[in-house]
């Protein structure tokens, strides 16, 4: 039976655990493996960890910490950052890892997507869309961006999902830039238009920051994977740092409130 899916997004920088908001001031709460070894203890659903850093930096994935996130992680994992081919996608399959994540490279070359496919089969290609809303005195709607929301691309997010989905992703992960770290709740307008676009398995991310706002995506949503980051490392008003993740009964609410829509 299909049900939504609760999953921990861990950012890497310069080897360490961050968080940022709305894609800035990256600040430093832990090491990734040390908050992996918790998730497992926590029982995730799954886990994401992206690498903020390689494709900004244009450098190819740390393959040595992918090796020691894939040996430690006994729960699905989803890797992303700096891959460019599908020979490097195939190779961090082959350690272990259950799926894939690319943005910038799927966006400025969709048929990567489709070798991934071929190379891994469609189940672990995952394109990740960060959207934003265009600024300017007339401006309306949202906007793709990448390289940590420094560039921004004029293309129609919703279009570029279905194109990404039909090149060859098997799921489609939508961050709100703006909602980064804001622990305020997701917007869930913009996913709904995600939602009813696509026709493979979506997740959303940014925004989050009690289990109501989990609540309020698959209420309105049903099945959807709910990311998170500040969630999942803050605790409190002052985002003290502390690894936490929803019990198994808080789960098992989430699950009945999806399967009611």
């Amino acid at each position: 039976m299909l049900r939504p899916r609760i999953i921990p997004c861990l950012l890497v920088h310069q080897g360490g655990l961050v968080k940022t908001q709305a894609f800035k001031d990256p600040k430093y709460v832990g090491d990734p493996i040390n908050a992996v070894r918790i998730f497992n203890e926590k029982e995730a659903d799954e886990l994401m960890v992206l690498d903020i850093d390689a494709t900004v930096k244009n450098v190819a994935p740390d393959f040595a910490l992918i090796a020691k996130l894939a040996a430690e992680c006994r729960m699905p994992l989803c890797y992303g950052g700096g891959v460019t081919m599908a020979e490097q996608a195939a190779r961090i399959v082959d350690m272990g890892v259950e799926k894939v994540a690319v943005s910038a490279a799927a966006i400025a070359n969709p048929y990567l997507l489709t070798e991934m496919a071929a190379a891994v089969g469609r189940q672990s290609v995952v394109a990740v869309l960060d959207v934003r809303k265009r600024t300017g005195l007339f401006a309306k709607g949202h906007e793709v961006c990448t390289h940590n929301a420094k560039t921004a691309h004029k293309l129609d997010p919703i279009s570029l999902a279905r194109q990404l989905q039909d090149a060859g992703a098997g799921e489609v992960v939508v961050n709100s830039v703006d909602r980064d770290g804001q622990m305020q709740g997701y917007d869930l307008e913009l996913a709904m238009q995600f939602k009813l676009a696509l026709k493979v398995p979506v997740t959303f991310l940014g925004g989050a920051g009690s289990l109501d706002h989990l609540s309020e995506l698959v209420s309105s949503l049903g099945v959807v994977g709910g990311a998170a980051g500040s969630l999942f490392v803050f605790k409190g008003k002052y985002r003290a740092v502390l690894i936490n993740y929803p019990t198994p009964e808080q789960k098992k609410q989430l699950c009945h409130e999806a399967l009611k829509k």
